[in-house]
């Protein structure tokens, strides 16, 4: 700014005026052109993947605004963009449409068990298990032991491809072990996870040796091997208890916080909540690994030591 004030003979803040003035003029005449359009489409699996990063900046901050709108984006998604218990792709000027792909199912499964963690209203828990069996009902290759990038009651192609790369988005397929891993876990449905392994076992000699193209892939198979560490919270009365977990960096962990004996209840049918018992006075904590559980844990120190 100084040089330029130099070089016209003029003080910095008459340059600082001058430049203001200007901007205010090209800005008027530039609002006389058509603007370039925007892209304001509303695509399902971008959605799901905001819902699951939404989920994970509540449960880091305790913000709630960030869980409200994760519950938003699912209502949203579920009232717009399903149609006959299918998702659809798209959503633009109040009309969705296109058959949803492999990414939207698996990036919405993984929303809805992301939020059924931090909220475990069992309708999450429920819809996550119907899309999921979508998926295998419609995007599955008995053949490939993978999933189809389309579904195969979508527009018909010369070929149904596939997408198996992590790339700037992880694919549907690493997504898809990641999510039947976690259902299994919940549900002990031993279906998911001959689905998980199978994916994992028809990608893993490509992850092998390519790596940094099977990111999100690496991520499941790690924690398959090593074996979710399944936690429990009841009652979050101690919210000191509750913030040493919650807020504590677990990847290889399922953590579902129950805040209510409802809620508990209404849970019973899985068996990730079976033997459990809500106390209203004070909270505990389930430690699971492989399905054996700790006995119920108080203290900070007592949960320290297993996980």
């Amino acid at each position: 700014m100084s040089t330029v004030a130099f070089q016209f003979g003029k003080s910095e803040q008459e340059i600082k005026n001058i430049i203001k003035d200007c901007s205010a003029r090209l800005f008027e005449s530039r609002l006389k052109r058509i603007p370039p359009g925007r892209d304001e489409k509303i695509l399902t699996s971008w959605n799901a993947l905001m819902i699951s990063a939404l989920v994970k900046g509540f449960r880091i901050s305790g913000n709630t605004r960030f869980a409200d709108a994760a519950q938003s984006c699912v209502k949203f998604l579920q009232k717009n963009l399903t149609k006959n218990g299918e998702l659809l792709r798209t959503y633009k000027d109040k009309q969705a449409k296109l058959r949803a792909y492999l990414d939207d199912y698996a990036f919405f499964v993984n929303a809805l068990l992301d939020l059924f963690e931090a909220n475990p209203d069992r309708k999450y828990l429920d819809l996550a298990i119907y899309y999921a069996d979508y998926m295998l009902a419609h995007f599955w290759n008995e053949e490939e032991k993978n999933f189809f990038f389309m579904a195969d009651n979508h527009e018909k192609l010369i070929i149904r491809t596939k997408n198996i790369y992590d790339l700037s988005l992880p694919s549907g397929n690493s997504f898809a072990a990641g999510i039947f891993l976690r259902l299994h876990h919940l549900t002990q449905n031993s279906k998911y996870l001959e689905i998980s392994v199978k994916i994992m076992e028809s990608l893993s000699t490509m992850a092998a040796e390519n790596p940094f193209g099977f990111g999100q892939l690496l991520i499941t198979i790690y924690l398959y091997l090593q074996k979710p560490t399944e936690i429990t919270i009841l009652n979050l009365e101690n919210l000191e208890i509750y913030d040493n977990l919650i807020k504590r960096f677990l990847p290889e962990s399922i953590l579902v916080t129950i805040a209510t004996n409802k809620q508990l209840e209404d849970l019973r049918m899985y068996p990730f909540f079976a033997g459990k018992e809500y106390e209203k006075s004070r909270t505990k904590v389930f430690v699971c690994k492989n399905f054996t559980c700790s006995l119920p844990l108080y203290s900070i120190a007592e949960i320290e030591k297993l996980v």
